[in-house]
């Protein structure tokens, strides 16, 4: 699976790069999400539930970021194990740029790949499911930072 998608941040691009790299904010914004721990530099532990059609998992993980280019741009590796559920793996390719004095456009390129049950119900629902959460991510943390802005 591959998805592209773009947000218009309303901040500058220092605080939501800031934003993007706060443990709490991202906590507080991935949607199922328990706990985001540091275990190493920039490398994470991460337990969240998601549901994706008739399959609801938690999933424990590790997040790993990469090729850290502050405050434009970096690449994170995923990979999450969800029991019987199955396994999710991938990457994506998160990129800041200026939008005006005070906004910042957000663009990212995430590629994935499921296994186990998860693999069983189907790419529409999969892709569905994974747009969903997205949106739901990108929605709270709009939220969130423009919380911090008022």
């Amino acid at each position: 699976m591959e998805m592209t998608g773009e947000q218009r941040i309303p901040v500058s691009q220092e605080k939501t790069w800031h934003a993007l790299n706060d443990l709490e904010v991202l906590k507080a914004c991935i949607p199922g999400c328990e706990s985001v721990d540091a275990s190493g530099e920039n490398e994470y532990d991460v337990v969240l539930t998601a549901k994706v059609g008739p399959v609801s998992a938690k999933f424990k993980g590790k997040l790993k970021l990469a090729d850290i280019k502050a405050p434009q741009s970096y690449n994170l590796a995923f990979e999450g194990q969800g029991g019987v559920a199955g396994f999710a793996r991938g990457s994506a390719q998160v990129s800041l740029t200026p939008d005006g004095d005070a906004n910042t456009r957000l663009a990212y390129t995430v590629k994935a790949n499921v296994g186990g049950k998860l693999a069983q119900i189907g790419s529409r629902l999969i892709d569905g499911a994974a747009k969903k959460l997205a949106e739901q991510f990108f929605s709270a943390f709009n939220k969130h930072v423009s919380a911090g802005e008022a």
